[in-house]
C-alpha cells in the first residue's frame, strides 16, 4: 500500500421519482473505461464534498444541486495498486436539468437491486447495499 494521501472521491446517486439510480458508464480510454460508476469526482484543494458534488454534476451532467439537496449516505475505502481511494456518496433526490453525458459517456436508470448487474470499479461495489436498504 502507498504513504501517499488516500485520494477524495464524492459521487451521488440521483434518485428520480421511481426510485432508480443514475449510473454513469466511463468512456474508454480512461482508467476503467467502460465500467459504470456513480457520478462525481476528485475533490479539489480545500473543497467540501457537496461542493465537489455540485461542480463535477454541473460539468459532467448539466444538472444543477442545492447543496441542501444533497445527503450523505455512506463511504467506501479501497486500495488499488497504486493509490488509495475514499469514496463518499450522497443521495440527491431533487435537482434542475435533465442529466446529459456532456463526456460523452453513456447513463442509465437502474432500480438499486439490479446495481450489481453492472460491471463497477471496486470502489463503487461497497456502495450498494446502503443505496438498496435506503431505497
Amino acid at each position: 500500500m502507498t504513504a501517499e494521501r488516500p485520494l477524495f472521491v464524492a459521487a451521488c446517486a440521483l434518485v428520480d421519482a421511481d426510485g432508480r439510480v443514475l449510473i454513469a458508464r466511463r468512456p474508454e480510454g480512461k482508467m476503467m473505461g467502460g465500467l459504470w460508476e456513480f457520478p462525481g469526482g476528485k475533490a479539489e484543494d480545500g473543497e467540501t464534498p457537496e461542493a465537489t458534488i455540485i461542480r463535477e454534476l454541473k460539468e459532467e451532467l448539466g444538472v444543477e444541486i442545492p447543496a441542501a439537496c444533497l445527503a450523505p449516505l455512506t463511504f467506501a475505502s479501497h486500495s488499488y495498486d497504486d493509490f488509495h481511494l475514499v469514496m463518499l456518496l450522497y443521495v440527491c433526490r431533487r435537482w434542475r436539468g435533465t442529466p446529459v453525458g456532456h463526456e460523452g459517456q453513456a447513463l442509465k436508470w437502474v432500480r438499486p437491486r439490479d446495481l450489481r448487474d453492472y460491471p463497477m470499479p471496486p470502489a463503487d461495489v461497497p456502495l450498494i447495499p446502503a443505496l438498496i436498504d435506503l431505497l
